[in-house]
């Protein structure tokens, strides 16, 4: 479940800048199929990509056919070897199981010519200059998780229960009591707190930590699946829906336990660690020491106000030390594990908040704070990796920029920090395995795509190795814009998105529509490509809407204060930020107040009722994708961080509750779900409608049958689509 002009730090033209289309570009019409993502020419209108990875400090070109190395300096490229040779020298020319693809070729090993490619049932090894198979693993089928460590033994889960497989092929089931209750070696507190799985191979792959979580004791929820459109008789099941529960633990209510378990493959043996009753606490960012003797996690109480890093030894499970402990009146949230100094087992590097923004802080295996390494109004947004030569970080933050994202190097020892990209846009860097080079896949608000090779260095090399072309070229564009507003606050301030109606006449009143998130971890609005705009936007534009997104307090990457403003009162400040926007929108000539709309998905649907019915006389038409309803629905870990619990903020929930809200529906308002959605349940559509049939209010109401949380595949063409037609059928008229 994010007016005046700026300046970079280091030379964005000012943010206001448009991106107006030329004349020669106002030819062609789009379709959703050119701009949804599962549309079937959504991958022809994207900016063209190139698959890159590292073997070491060396960049390869993936492709269909062949790999081919890239020169750092020049960009050139010259062929390693092609798909007919990898099969060949893998003996698989007249085998079912040859490898299709290169794509997903990687170079496991920074000093030997090796490449791992995958064919149907088998990650296969092969020397690309003895032209030999030199191993072949096969991929454990069916699981539900699985990692592989760096001695080619592999851990999976397989029908609930723990496996790890050795080099040989021979396997070890570590568990018998595993189920849809006992999940072993998965993502755990429901993906909250940065954790995305549940396996943890130590450096040397010689120990492996897995999550244990027993969410018996949760209170089942009743999702239901119904039959396949191609059901028959014959297939010889029931034609009825079946029950598909799942187990979701509601923000006041019974949550789940985790444990933390250890698997020594030198003895065969689990042992779990003693870190006590896990009863309301939540347990993530596991890390291991380089030795692989000590296990590290960060332990969270269930207020989720108070956090401790604590040591474990792994070979007996016994809690070591608390080695650091942030408090917070309102929440504390780990997301990142800590790291040691590749040349200092020592010293580690932990990322907190704690001075208002995240940054990077330095310390010693006792828990002493060293230094911090960054600091200033702005966060680090994630850590790449190391510079082990010049002893420093690489990392990315938004220094140069609040909507930007940028590549830079620190030094441990001097604290000089270097930028190493060109300080525009938004960029997504790999390091190369020794920290010496970058590959910086990035965009600016007027460049759809660009590939860099950067020589990480206190004065950094860049050298252009791919500029894609616009996909858009004689395609009817509109006008995309930047700029900010402040806050209701009256000093914050907020950043936003406009796009304009293709061939714009300012002379003229269109009808708007405002897209709305305005959840914390999200924002839609950065320099990238069109200002980050989404496709639907432009297929909307092409229609004659204007569109208008803002991100609001509460949403991601601007600092502590921002985020937390929202707390208790989820959807207040929000709106009151958003109606800042509409206040803007309508001191412009070519808005017409009369015909705003709002549209939003999750906690965007969430704010788009929340809008829709506290300000009846503003918005004459709302679609709310997967909306929450009521807080007191949602699950522990996200709703219990931002509002507390029922018991204890009764008034906030109350407040935010969107039920009581359901007589004040004026305006159109389209719902829709997914009728199995896992994250924001049925229940809370189904209890506004039922409220509103009370109410004696008229919201439409769509369910995509079998569908998650949001639409996937084609079907979300389909969506757009009924999106896009209930405000022509709502809005578009005067």
């Amino acid at each position: 479940m994010k007016i005046k002009s700026l300046l970079s730090l280091v030379g964005l033209v000012a943010l206001t800048g448009l991106l107006r289309p030329t004349p020669s570009m106002a030819q062609r019409q789009f379709t959703l199929e050119d701009l949804n993502f599962g549309g079937t020419n959504y991958r022809n209108m994207r900016p063209e990509a190139r698959y890159l990875t590292w073997w070491g400090g060396k960049l390869v070109r993936q492709d269909l056919n062949s790999c081919s190395l890239v020169d750092s300096k020049s960009g050139k490229e010259t062929s390693l070897f092609s798909l007919d040779d990898i099969n060949h020298w893998a003996g698989l020319e007249k085998s079912n199981e040859i490898v299709r693809h290169l794509y997903s070729a990687v170079f496991p090993y920074a000093d030997r010519p090796v490449v791992m490619v995958k064919n149907g049932t088998e990650d296969l090894f092969v020397n690309f200059k003895t032209h030999k198979l030199e191993k072949r693993i096969t991929r454990p089928s069916n699981t539900q998780a699985s990692d592989r460590n760096e001695q080619d033994m592999t851990a999976f889960v397989r029908n609930h229960q723990l496996f790890v497989t050795e080099k040989s092929g021979k396997e070890h089931q570590l568990t018998t009591d595993g189920s849809s209750d006992i999940v072993y070696g998965q993502s755990v507190h429901r993906d909250e707190f940065g954790i995305n799985g549940g396996l943890f191979w130590s450096p040397k792959g010689n120990r492996l930590a897995f999550y244990r979580m027993d969410q018996s004791m949760v209170s089942a929820y009743p999702l239901v699946d119904i039959p396949e459109l191609d059901w028959t008789p014959e297939k010889g099941e029931s034609r009825a829906a079946k029950a598909a529960p799942i187990r979701y633990p509601m923000a006041g209510e019974t949550s789940h336990k985790v444990t933390v378990g250890v698997y020594d493959a030198s003895t065969g043996k689990v042992l779990y660690l003693q870190a006590g009753d896990p009863t309301d606490r939540y347990f993530t960012n596991i890390a291991w020491s380089p030795d692989e003797k000590t296990i590290y996690m960060f332990e969270v109480n269930r207020d989720q106000n108070d956090c401790r890093l604590v040591s474990y030894d792994a070979t007996t499970g016994k809690k070591l030390k608390e080695l650091y402990r942030e408090t917070d009146a309102k929440y504390v949230e780990p997301t990142h594990p800590i790291v040691f100094l590749p040349w200092n087992d020592n010293e580690f590097i932990l990322q907190s908040q704690k001075d208002g923004y995240n940054h990077i802080y330095l310390f010693n295996k006792e828990g002493q704070q060293i230094k911090q390494l960054t600091s200033g109004k702005w966060v680090v947004i994630d850590v790449l990796g190391f510079n082990t030569k010049q002893k420093s970080i690489v990392y990315v933050s938004n220094e140069c920029n609040p909507i930007q994202r940028n590549t830079w190097l620190v030094n441990v020892s001097t604290g000089k920090r270097t930028l190493l990209d060109n300080g525009r846009g938004y960029h997504f860097a790999t390091l190369s395995k020794d920290g010496g080079m970058l590959l910086d896949n990035y965009s600016e608000p007027t460049v759809p795509r660009k590939y860099d090779i950067i020589a990480v260095g206190a004065n950094p090399q860049r050298t252009n190795y791919f500029t894609a072309p616009n996909p858009w070229k004689g395609y009817n564009v509109p006008e995309y814009s930047n700029g900010t507003i402040k806050a209701a606050d009256g000093k914050t301030d907020l950043y936003w998105r406009m796009v304009k109606p293709v061939n714009f006449d300012p002379n003229k009143q269109y009808p708007t529509v405002i897209y709305v998130y305005g959840g914390p971890h999200a924002h839609n609005v950065d320099a990238s490509w069109n200002w980050g705009s989404r496709g639907w936007e432009t297929y909307m534009a092409q229609k004659g809407y204007l569109l208008f997104i803002l991100d609001n307090r509460g949403s991601e990457h601007r600092g502590k204060d921002f985020e937390q403003a929202t707390f208790r009162h989820l959807g207040q400040e929000e709106m009151k930020d958003q109606m800042e926007g509409v206040k803007y929108l309508q001191s412009l000539p070519y808005v017409d107040k009369n015909r705003i709309g709002v549209h939003g998905w999750s906690f965007g649907g969430f704010m788009t009722i929340s809008l829709i019915t506290n300000y009846p006389d503003v918005f004459k038409v709302g679609v709310a994708g997967g909306p929450v309803i009521d807080w007191k629905w949602y699950e522990v870990m996200y709703g219990e961080r931002y509002m507390d619990s029922p018991q204890t903020n009764p008034e906030g929930y109350a407040q935010t509750s969107l039920l009581q809200k359901a007589k004040d529906l004026k305006g159109k308002l389209q719902i829709i779900i997914g009728l199995n959605d896992p994250v924001v349940v049925p229940q809370h559509a189904y209890s506004f409608l039922k409220a509103c049939i009370a109410a004696g209010t008229q919201p439409d109401f769509f369910v995509y049958p079998g569908e998650p949380h949001n639409m996937r595949g084609h079907q979300s063409v389909h969506l757009h689509e009924r999106i896009t037609q209930y405000f022509e059928d709502n809005l578009k008229q005067k």
